[in-house]
């Protein structure tokens, strides 16, 4: 997958970033607070909602940060004990700073400056889970030792922009709250990243980690603050220096498809923090320094919109939700950035479609400000581009939809690849099948991260495991995790009459399945069915093979073999059992994680078809097919 391709540092040296760099007193990304044009311009609607959500926030007392509540990780194993009152607080004050721009009157002031000066009596700013980078291990945070993680990032971009647009306001509060503001930036950001080279997600030294979003998100937050507040020209050019050569790491990581490995829910913390970079540097520079026209920058920025099914519902391969919150903001800006109207049309479609929502206390306030500032209103929204076929080679991932531009009708994903990759589920070979807009076979996704996600022993976890996806299970053999499990003879082909995957799936098993090919064959016929083939050929046959559907709805198993699936609103099609050949149940999965039943409710389902026989060779074919549907208005 990796290619040397050093777009940034590697095309320029210290010195021409030092010649890029407008000066520091010069950078002027956003509108300060003072700016009252800029702030009372914004629409009617956007002020009424901002005023809301800061008064909303005024007067509930600040929520304690306790040691005891962070020590339940390296204790319990729980990640959420703390993470959820340390979020409320950042979003608590995200919300504060916006409403006191939005109103400039100091009627939010004090209060901003109680959640700023809490947050700078934080020893450390990072997440529990997290603090096994420290020397000593998961423990308390040790001062001696500050160590960079996704949360330090965030936070310390929060407060950068924070100073960034209500420093004047500061001020009048307090002549040391901003000098306080970046003493610790320094301390738990700016020094540490531009001293150590160490930080797995630099890259450099990624150790058990493969390199993922954990770049460009730290990168970007590091930059921000960076271009913000170090006023050392100096220093500030070799801390952007660096990030550019960390950047390029990532950069060369990615496949030329553009498709993000860990799924279309991370492409937000991955490609577009990407985008975030690149958008800070062309602006500090005054575009002297911008890739924009690269073509992988420009894929990168597309995959989001090829891996949309259809409203909230994504692709959810890897450790993603299969329905998401996308940054329709930012997306139109990505793609005004590449020059691609159907990426700023999908954009204004998901700012539309996503207008009433509230704001995610995890969206970087950088982001809501070019919402506010850097984004052109859109008039009206567009439909979403729904497009009919996708296939991206390097990640092996691939989309059909019975007619482009319709969510009527089938949509098929499915995806190949290995079982290595960042945030990786033993899933290769595995579908998802909607019907007119509505989940029939899922990927159920994954449950809130606990100490267990990430350890040896992840693959204990359900939702890791092949046969909570829609494969078989062969010889009483799951598929296995690492990078030797990988897929072979992938090909693929799409027309107007069917898009087609196919695939040999024996290398994604252990020895222990007796496997010499098993080519599974996956076809969405345009104006029928979709069919699902399996074609084998095992060394022995032991037990009898298990072909698994995941399902969001409970299948009904027919006298004569064959299974209604029911997608919703009454949708239904039928998976037609080869007469005779296996047997079915039904297996009732209870959805006790809090996160998962917000898409499935408290169940999902798995269907199990089990041969009859024990065949060492064979070939079944799988057609599922539906009742004709009228096209959505």
């Amino acid at each position: 997958m990796s290619a040397i391709r050093n777009l940034l540092a590697g095309q320029r040296d210290l010195n021409a970033v030092r010649a890029a760099l407008v000066p520091f007193e010069n950078f002027h990304r956003y509108p300060s607070a003072t700016n009252r044009a800029a702030w009372d311009n914004l629409p009617a609607a956007t002020r009424t909602r901002f005023l809301a959500d800061g008064e909303n926030q005024l007067s509930a007392p600040w929520e304690p940060l306790l040691a005891s509540v962070l020590l339940d990780y390296p204790r319990h194993g729980n990640r959420e004990t703390y993470q959820q009152p340390y979020s409320r607080r950042r979003g608590r004050l995200q919300e504060l700073a916006l409403a006191e721009c939005v109103e400039g009157q100091g009627r939010f002031l004090d209060a901003v400056v109680d959640g700023i000066w809490l947050t700078c009596e934080e020893t450390w700013w990072g997440y529990p889970a997290h603090l096994t980078e420290q020397k000593g291990g998961p423990d308390l945070p040790d001062v001696s030792d500050p160590t960079v993680d996704l949360g330090v990032g965030e936070t310390a971009a929060l407060l950068a922009w924070i100073d960034h647009v209500l420093g004047d306001q500061l001020d009048t509060v307090s002549k040391f709250l901003r000098s306080r503001i970046r003493r610790e930036i320094d301390r738990q950001l700016l020094t540490p990243c531009l001293k150590r080279d160490d930080f797995w997600w630099m890259s450099w030294d990624f150790r058990q980690h493969t390199i993922n979003n954990w770049n460009p998100w730290v990168n970007s937050n590091w930059l921000a603050c960076v271009l913000l507040l170090e006023t050392d020209a100096e220093r500030r050019a070799q801390a952007v220096h660096k990030i550019m050569r960390s950047l390029d790491l990532f950069i060369n990581h990615q496949p030329a498809d553009g498709g993000c490995d860990e799924g279309p829910a991370y492409w937000g913390r991955a490609g577009a923090s990407l985008f975030d970079c690149l958008e800070l540097l062309h602006h500090a520079t005054d575009g002297r320094i911008s890739i924009f026209n690269d073509p992988l920058i420009k894929e990168t920025g597309r995959y989001i919109m090829r891996a949309h099914i259809d409203g909230d519902w994504l692709v959810n391969f890897a450790d993603a939700s299969a329905k998401g919150d996308i940054d329709g903001a930012l997306v139109q800006r990505f793609g005004r950035s590449i020059n691609d109207e159907a990426l700023v049309d999908f954009g204004r479609w998901v700012q539309h479609h996503q207008a009433q929502r509230p704001h995610s206390h995890i969206r970087s306030i950088n982001r809501t400000l070019g919402g506010l500032f850097a984004t052109a209103p859109a008039e009206s929204a567009p439909p979403a581009p729904l497009l009919r076929d996708v296939w991206l080679p390097d990640l092996q991932f691939m989309i059909a939809r019975s007619q482009a531009g319709s969510s009527s009708g089938f949509f098929l994903a499915a995806k190949g690849g290995h079982n290595d990759e960042s945030h990786n589920h033993n899933d290769l070979g595995s579908f998802i099948v909607f019907l007119d807009g509505e989940p029939l076979l899922i990927d159920v996704g994954v449950e809130a991260y606990t100490a267990k996600t990430f350890s040896l022993q992840r693959y204990e976890i359900w939702t890791m495991q092949s046969q909570w996806h829609s494969l078989p299970t062969i010889n009483g053999a799951m598929q296995q995790n690492g990078r030797a499990f990988t897929t072979k003879d992938v090909r693929y082909a799409a027309d107007d009459q069917a898009a087609t995957l196919s695939l040999d799936l024996a290398g994604a098993y252990p020895p222990a399945a007796s496997l010499r090919r098993w080519t599974r064959t996956l076809c969405l016929e345009r104006n029928g069915d979709l069919v699902i083939t399996d074609d084998f050929e095992l060394e022995a046959a032991r037990e009898p093979i298990i072909w698994n559907f995941m399902c969001a709805r409970r299948p009904d198993i027919q006298a004569d073999g064959h299974v209604r699936l029911i997608a919703g609103q009454a949708k239904e099609a039928a998976l037609h059992n080869p007469t005779g050949s296996c047997t079915a149940a039904i297996d009732e999965v209870p959805v006790t994680d809090a996160k998962m039943q917000q898409v499935w409710g408290d169940q999902v389902y798995r269907l199990r078809l089990m041969a009859k026989q024990l065949n060492p060779t064979g070939r079944i074919e799988f057609r599922i097919s539906a009742p004709p549907t009228k096209p959505k208005p």
